[in-house]
């Protein structure tokens, strides 16, 4: 295990130079002179030329590059070409916002999937049900089943509120409170999709020998679900999760905004609209890192799962 996670972990610093220098080369292709867009619309060609002399931004992308990547080693992310507030203060408070709006997203989705359809009498009762809310999840955008989760809890009934967020020290169930709908809106499509795969996996599971073993043994249905079926159907699911990482960031964007959250989302898409290189290429990069180590964990609690795994 540990000379399979160093192995990973060797492999990473490779990947992360070449994804890193292609989302470099990438987003400064795609905006072009960051001098013009320091400068305005109104800018002068004059102007605009001297400032690229003075940044450097006239140099072959390559040279750029190692510059950007020398500094960013030291933790200097550059400033930022809109508020020329550093890259790193305006980055750094919105992580553990969109980390924690993640987390839930995934752990509602996870334990959602779970037990609805592992449990036997979940199963029984309610699975057309559970049918219906994963296709529901996988079809509707995010931003609608956010604006009709809004509509429904915040306006309609009142127990939520509409937008905003507010941090742990301003209590747990006012956090609680803010949290929970952007965290279920960002989950549905998640859940719809490993309720798909893990159903699949869990009818094949349940017709292996070791399930009518486990039977002929006298076990329940329960002991038989969660301890014999359960380990082997939820593997791919936790591949899934670790796949996921990317996306679930995009679908952290439009959920952020939907419900007014300063998380990293909203943080890029400003980021975009501005124009923002340094703060766009500092976010693709914290994504990037993010869905390598996501990979590795994945496999880690992959193996923990099943021993029957191994890692090559």
């Amino acid at each position: 295990m540990l000379s399979h996670i160093l192995r990973r972990v060797l492999l990473m610093i490779p990947n992360v130079f070449a994804m890193t220098f292609l989302l470099f080369a990438t987003v400064s292709s795609f905006l072009g002179s960051p001098a013009a867009a320091m400068l305005g619309q109104e800018a002068s060609i004059q102007d605009i030329q001297a400032l690229d002399k003075q940044y450097g931004f006239d140099r072959p992308i390559f040279v750029q590059y190692i510059d950007w990547v020398a500094h960013a080693i030291r933790g200097d992310l550059g400033r930022s070409y809109t508020s020329q507030q550093s890259v790193a203060d305006a980055l750094w408070p919105t992580i553990p916002l969109t980390i924690e709006l993640s987390l839930w997203a995934m752990l509602i989705a996870v334990a959602m999937t779970i037990l609805l359809n592992s449990l036997p009498f979940a199963k029984r009762l309610i699975q057309p049900f559970t049918t219906v809310l994963a296709v529901v999840g996988i079809t509707i955008p995010n931003f609608m089943l956010g604006i009709c989760l809004i509509y429904l809890f915040a306006v309609e009934l009142r127990w939520l509120p509409t937008t905003g967020w507010v941090p742990w020290s301003a209590g747990i169930g006012n956090h609680l409170q803010h949290i929970i709908l952007p965290a279920v809106t960002l989950s549905a499509n998640y859940f719809g999709s490993f309720t798909l795969v893990y159903r699949e996996e869990y009818k094949a599971a349940y017709s292996r020998l070791f399930i009518k073993v486990a039977r002929a043994k006298g076990l329940s249905e329960l002991r038989v679900s969660l301890v014999h079926a359960l380990p082997n159907a939820i593997l791919p699911v936790v591949t899934y999760v670790g796949l996921s990482l990317g996306p679930l960031v995009g679908g952290a964007v439009v959920t952020e905004i939907v419900f007014s959250m300063p998380g990293v989302g909203r943080l890029f898409v400003g980021a975009i609209s501005a124009h923002d290189f340094p703060v766009m290429l500092a976010v693709g990069i914290l994504v990037i890192f993010g869905v390598m180590v996501a990979n590795l964990l994945s496999d880690i609690v992959y193996v923990s799962i099943n021993r029957q795994v191994s890692l090559g």
